[in-house]
């Protein structure tokens, strides 16, 4: 994808015009073993003709559009690229994934370019980051036999994906009342829950549905607060703050991890603990991220990319993957700044959790 309009991580994609972001719906799940859930639909007869076994020395066109940049996110695109160059080594073929990368930045007319320019030049293979991007990847890819793996959908179902033959990949699904869970355990006597996140997001949607549901049959009352951009999310965040909440919680919510490292020392200053939905809020300053190892999800996803490639599989032979909660990642420089004792939180969370993970503040992935 040489003459795409891209741009290289980390930076920003140089676009023209701009268009209405479209809802981020993808982040979460966690952990452990992972578990399958079936696709249906049958692939078409072209695809599956075509998706003869590898060779030694083949070279795959691989192309990875990542929704907008973010810890987890990047985190899945890095491992995603990892696991290729590592099964590439030990297959004798190549996945070329460096000419044919782009980041939409959240831009929905981003996003219809890189799809475009992808099918155009004529790659294996797509892996869609997010749900924004897996949608609009699968709708560039009709009438093609390019098939679609994505990664971080967190309801594939809800958008559509198990319905559609040319498509497959790895949800990060989360268990919100485990997380739920853990705030109780750290505050048995808490009243009242913040419940942060963009009303946009159709991620967001289910994990702050359980959540309410969850706070009403304990008897907690919540306080809802929302924003669709960085600004927004921080003046979200004063407003719980303002409103006396001594703990938020937040689903695998793309806008509000965009906007995590403005927001945590705020939370951190007022005492607030915030609980989110993913290992990387906490690698951004969060106290707690619950749910999906998104370093495990890449890999899960990479997986799939072989198995289509190399192994002569279709998307309707692997089912959408998603994964058993359980990994809580405790972020230690937040835990002892708003004054809790670590070995005190892993006591009361040990319960609720299959593994607990330890970690400082990152800025950059």
């Amino acid at each position: 994808m040489k003459t795409m309009n891209m741009i290289s991580r980390r930076s920003f994609l140089k676009a023209t015009a701009a268009a209405a972001v479209v809802s981020a719906l993808g982040l979460t799940g966690c952990g452990g073993s992972a578990s399958s859930t079936a696709s249906s639909a049958a692939a078409s007869s072209t695809a599956a003709s075509s998706a003869a076994a590898s060779e030694a020395g083949q070279s795959f066109k691989v192309g990875i559009v990542n929704y907008v940049d973010h810890a987890s996110l990047n985190q899945i695109v890095e491992s995603v690229e990892s696991r290729l160059d590592e099964v590439g080594k030990e297959k004798g073929v190549t996945f070329d994934y460096a000419d044919y990368y782009a980041n939409a930045q959240a831009d929905q007319t981003n996003l219809n370019q890189i799809g475009a320019d992808l099918v155009a030049d004529g790659v294996d293979v797509i892996v869609a980051v997010a749900t924004p991007t897996a949608a609009t990847m699968l709708a560039a890819v009709e009438d093609t036999d390019i098939p679609v793996v994505y990664s971080a959908v967190t309801d594939p179902a809800a958008a559509g994906f198990d319905t559609e033959p040319n498509i497959t990949g790895t949800s990060d699904a989360l268990n919100t009342a485990a997380i739920m869970n853990l705030i109780l355990a750290v505050n048995p006597d808490i009243d009242t829950i913040g419940l942060l996140y963009d009303l946009s997001q159709d991620s967001s949607t289910q994990a702050i549905a359980d959540a309410k549901a969850f706070c009403d049959e304990k008897g907690i009352k919540y306080i809802e607060k929302n924003g669709t951009t960085t600004a927004e999310v921080q003046m979200a965040a004063e407003a719980l703050i303002a409103a006396g909440v001594k703990a938020v919680f937040t689903p695998t919510d793309n806008t509000v991890m965009t906007a995590e490292l403005s927001i945590y020392e705020s939370f951190i200053d007022a005492g607030v603990q915030h609980y989110t939905g993913a290992d990387s809020f906490a690698l951004n300053g969060a106290f707690v991220g619950y749910g999906v190892d998104y370093v495990q999800l890449g890999e899960a996803t990479a997986d799939m990319v072989v198995e289509l490639l190399c192994d002569g599989k279709t998307p309707a032979d692997l089912p959408f993957q998603t994964f058993d909660n359980g990994i809580a990642t405790i972020n230690t420089e937040t835990c002892e700044a708003l004054g809790l004792d670590l070995d005190t939180v892993k006591k009361a969370f040990a319960d609720y959790c299959t593994e607990i993970v330890e970690v400082t503040t990152q800025e950059n992935f």
